[in-house]
């Protein structure tokens, strides 16, 4: 064991160490190439002295016999040798700062006789020398083998919103070392406020360990998660390497100059990937037209259409200014408002899969068709038009760019409207008159049949029929003689269709309906009850046959006054009530009596026991 004297001194020592002068650089060998740059960083510590430390930079070639050539220094105007003086007053080989003792030297474009050992060398500020005052680096220059080619360049022609993109480049290299290649495809914008030197954005890219990453500008991180950006490394001819963008949905803010850029990676000793090489190549230039400017949406005809009852219609909705029409998914529509305006009501659809929906009874009843006929026409036909088809029509597209098959909570890129096409029907004069009658003999009593007429008088050219409704407004004890109003319709009884059929909507009563005569009509309630007094009133729609033979609502109706029903009770209701009064009272009074002997008869045979106890 050593005396601990001799520990002391050793402890002193490598106290008197760290405290010593120290210069570093990173570790080597280092693989540049030639025509890059090359930074090589240099740091001192442990010194004595100002914060601000000069370098000095030296080099030493293997084919100068280890002679010391001046490069470049921090402190020295003329230090540099004459292989260096004319690149450091051009300034392609200079030193920068990091800080007052960090410094790294720059050289801008390596020379194949740039190769050698580097020596950082710092002039002492201390009071005593000691540490190192100097530390070097191997710096091997490689040849410049990235090669990048393209297979074909945009041809500045303008394209659609929505339209495919697909650019290709091909990267390769020839090296004895370990180096990796990333290549990233991007834009130079010059729209908005990005002209302002900010314009370079990077779309995807495959970086050195193959990993594809999105750019971090604009939306290119949901684009790429969405599907809508996507880049791809393949094989072509030769073995070379392709590296695909594919863009599936350009839109407008996709405009510019597109580039492919290539770098050349190494991993330094220090375990540090360092991008040695990068070149890039220029792919021509893309302007994206906004479907706003380009969509085009006509119906035709486009003027008015005025048809007879029961004529075909057709209308014909002209798409244009979408682009490749096996790109973009299309969402057409009719619509329909009235002739006096009101609110727009979907008459079909096609879907973006070719599904074709009615959303309107009314023009689906006379019968009809919507098809897509060819690329951007669609066609509506109505086989039978009634008055009910009468108003404004306009066809609505919903254009999905780039996309075939839209999810259902996808937004559409743009939504166009053609102008309204007037549709009117040439109507003859139709009038029509109803009035009730209720008999009042005998007297209506309840539990009795209960008849109510509704006659209806029609003028009208050519065959009808008349459907009639009768609704009922219960007995309001406060408004004893309301009327039926629209504000307060009664309650829909039943219905007799113009072609014969009986809809029945009482819940409780009993009823039939029924046609008496021409122009007559019947509603009968049998043993009407308690809940059937109140105000009836009839209505009546007439229906026209077309020249097709087909039923149609003509639109003229009209309406009744309203009647009141009012019950009388029967005689046998009558005698019922005193009856049933006088057996409760017959009964109360039997049972009085029956109580009051019981209790005098118990009371007597308590006293009598009493005394025989006695």
């Amino acid at each position: 064991m050593a005396p601990w004297w001799i520990t002391f001194i050793a402890l002193l020592w490598e106290l008197r160490c760290c405290l010593c002068r120290e210069v570093t650089l990173p570790v080597g060998p280092l693989y540049r190439v030639a025509g890059f740059s090359l930074s090589l960083p240099c740091a001192v510590s442990g010194y004595e002295g100002p914060r601000t430390q000069d370098f000095e930079w030296y080099l030493y070639r293997e084919d100068a016999g280890g002679r010391q050539i001046g490069v470049v220094s921090t402190r020295d105007a003329g230090f540099p040798y004459a292989p260096f003086q004319s690149r450091v007053q051009a300034g392609e080989v200079r030193v920068e700062r990091d800080s007052g003792d960090k410094a790294r030297l720059i050289i801008q474009r390596l020379r194949s006789d740039d190769q050698g050992r580097y020596e950082c060398y710092t002039p002492s500020t201390d009071t005593r020398f000691q540490g190192n005052y100097s530390s070097s680096v191997v710096v091997k220059v490689i040849p410049d083998t990235l090669l990048i080619t393209h297979s074909r360049i945009l041809s500045g022609q303008p394209v659609i919103e929505g339209t495919e993109l697909q650019l290709t480049c091909a990267a390769s290299i020839q090296s004895d070392q370990h180096t990796h290649v990333s290549v990233t495809f991007g834009v130079r914008s010059s729209r908005g406020a990005e002209s302002l030197g900010h314009n370079l954005r990077e779309i995807i890219a495959i970086d050195r360990e193959l990993r594809v990453t999105p750019g971090h500008s604009g939306a290119y991180g949901t684009r790429y998660r969405d599907g809508e950006i996507a880049v791809e490394k393949r094989k072509g001819d030769g073995g070379r390497d392709l590296y695909v963008l594919k863009m599936s949905a350009l839109a407008p803010e996709d405009s510019g100059s597109y580039f492919c850029e290539a770098a050349q990676w190494i991993r330094d000793p220090d375990g540090k990937w360092e991008r040695i090489a990068q070149r890039t190549m220029e792919l021509g230039n893309l302007t994206v037209q906004p479907l706003a400017d380009t969509l085009s949406v006509r119906s035709v005809p486009d003027g008015d259409v005025s048809l007879q009852p029961g004529a075909p219609l057709s209308l014909i909705c002209q798409v244009s200014g979408v682009g490749a029409w096996n790109r973009s998914a299309l969402l057409v529509q009719w619509m329909r408002r009235g002739p006096a305006g009101g609110v727009e009501v979907e008459v079909a659809r096609v879907s973006p899969d070719g599904v074709v929906a009615w959303g309107d009874d009314v023009s689906r009843a006379g019968g009809g068709s919507m098809e897509k006929e060819a690329d951007g026409r669609f066609s509506l036909r109505l086989f039978s038009v009634h008055p009910a088809d009468a108003g404004l029509y306009r066809c609505a597209v919903s254009v999905y760019a780039g996309r075939k098959t839209p999810g259902p909570a996808s937004p559409a890129t743009i939504t166009q409207r053609s102008d309204w096409v007037t549709v009117s029907l040439k109507t003859e004069e139709v009038r029509v008159s109803a009035s009730i009658n209720l008999p009042r003999r005998p007297l209506l009593k309840r539990g009795s049949t209960v008849t109510l007429f509704c006659n209806v008088s029609v003028e009208i050219t050519g065959a009808s029929q008349v459907e009639v409704q009768w609704l009922h407004k219960p007995e309001d004890s406060t408004k004893k003689d309301a009327a039926l109003s629209e504000e307060s319709a009664g309650r829909l009884l039943a219905t007799l269709t113009y072609d014969g059929l009986t809809r029945i909507y009482s819940n409780g009563s009993d009823l039939s309906v029924d046609r008496v005569s021409a122009g007559s009509y019947r509603l009968r309630i049998f043993s009407a009850a308690e809940e059937d007094k109140g105000h009836y009133q009839c209505r009546a729609e007439v229906w026209s046959q077309d020249p097709r033979g087909g039923w149609y609502n003509t639109g003229a109706k009209a309406e009744s006054v309203t009647v009141q029903l009012y019950l009388y009770a029967r005689v046998a209701d009558l005698l019922l009530l005193p009856l049933v009064i006088g057996v409760s009272s017959a009964l109360f009074v039997g049972v009085l009596i029956i109580a009051t002997v019981t209790c005098c008869f118990m009371n007597r045979l308590a006293r009598q026991r009493s005394r025989i106890r006695k």
